[in-house]
């Protein structure tokens, strides 16, 4: 069937479809434009893990989003489809999160790695499993982006990501990234873990020479080493401290004009990094790191608008850090996030 007929045989005034595509979307991986690949992993999470089912949760929430975008006419229509879980990673997950929290305990408790022949071994173990990952996720979605697809992540834990911004910087020879998170993921190898979710900026700052600046939006919890990592970048590094970005409102200065600083110091191509911790907490409440404080709803989507008004394109985006199936709010309000991206992303491609 033709992407006329499927557009002209569906109805979006209807009711959501619980069909097992995003947002009871008609498009399949064939005669989509824009990919949204779940990936199902939870393994390196420091506290509260879940997320590995939090791509099936966003899909299964998102039957309750109507499709009027007002930012984008017609949003709909551009053919998104979201890649279910793989069912081999998602095992995988589980299988290496139990023994990753073995670990995470050794070490919490005061044990000696140094002195721990099995718990180097695991720790190697675990380190080439999430490598294992990174190179599906490279795989996969430059499988996708040879075909001419947007390709969107969603997770899963923070750490995600990596293997799909080595397909961009192949893509791309220079692209910028903006980050809403609670966290500026600058730790070096944390716990041990080389692609720690805390670690992802780190890795992507130290070893992707085509990124040249990041924008941290939203920061709040954040420890000695990664402020001086953040500092060492330079001119490389933007970050927008929560309590920061809340003095300035405070004192008067509105966020529309913050948001067109934070966009500015960007380069033309961006990539969106969406931990939804980002957000206040009642808006994720079980997501793997709540912090108080963050952005509302409506200030995060203002500033990905931004990236439109300022006429960035946006050449990638992923997810993170999303509740596990039994958490439906958290899983609407991701939803929405994806959403609101794909459509922005479209209209910044002209798909």
């Amino acid at each position: 069937m033709s992407t006329k007929n499927i557009i002209d045989g569906f109805d979006p005034n209807g009711v959501g479809l619980k069909n097992g595509h995003f947002i009871g979307l008609p498009f399949d991986e064939n005669n989509s434009n824009i990919i949204l690949l779940s990936v199902p992993w939870d393994v390196t999470v420091s506290y509260s893990a879940g997320t590995s089912t939090g791509p099936k949760n966003i899909l299964e929430a998102s039957s309750q989003l109507d499709l009027y975008d007002p930012y984008v006419p017609d949003a709909w229509k551009k053919g998104i489809y979201m890649v279910p879980s793989d069912e081999h990673w998602l095992h995988q997950s589980d299988h290496f999160r139990i023994v990753a929290k073995s670990y995470i305990d050794f070490l919490e408790s005061g044990g000696d790695i140094a002195a721990s022949q099995t718990q180097q071994d695991m720790l190697s173990v675990i380190n080439e499993a999430c490598d294992s990952l990174r190179q599906w996720v490279n795989q996969r979605t430059k499988y996708f982006l040879e075909q001419n697809k947007f390709v969107g992540l969603v997770g899963g834990e923070h750490s995600v990501p990596l293997g799909f911004l080595e397909a961009l910087a192949e893509k791309h020879t220079s692209f910028g990234i903006l980050q809403i998170d609670a966290h500026m993921d600058f730790r070096k190898a944390y716990e041990g873990f080389n692609l720690s979710h805390a670690s992802i900026f780190y890795n992507v700052m130290k070893y992707i020479p085509a990124v040249s600046k990041i924008a941290q939006v939203g920061i709040r919890d954040f420890c000695d080493e990664e402020v001086e990592f953040a500092e060492s970048l330079g001119e490389k590094c933007s970050v927008y401290y929560d309590h920061q970005i809340k003095d300035q409102m405070y004192n008067g200065k509105p966020w529309a004009e913050i948001c067109e600083e934070i966009v500015a110091g960007l380069p033309e191509k961006v990539y969106i990094s969406f931990d939804i911790d980002g957000l206040k907490p009642n808006l994720c409440p079980n997501t793997g790191t709540p912090v108080p404080g963050g952005l509302e709803f409506e200030q995060a989507n203002y500033l990905l608008v931004e990236l439109l008004r300022q006429n960035k394109k946006i050449i990638g985006f992923d997810l993170s850090e999303t509740a596990g199936e039994e958490n439906e709010w958290d899983g609407n309000v991701a939803a929405r996030v994806l959403y609101r991206m794909a459509n922005l992303a479209a209209k910044s491609n002209n798909i």
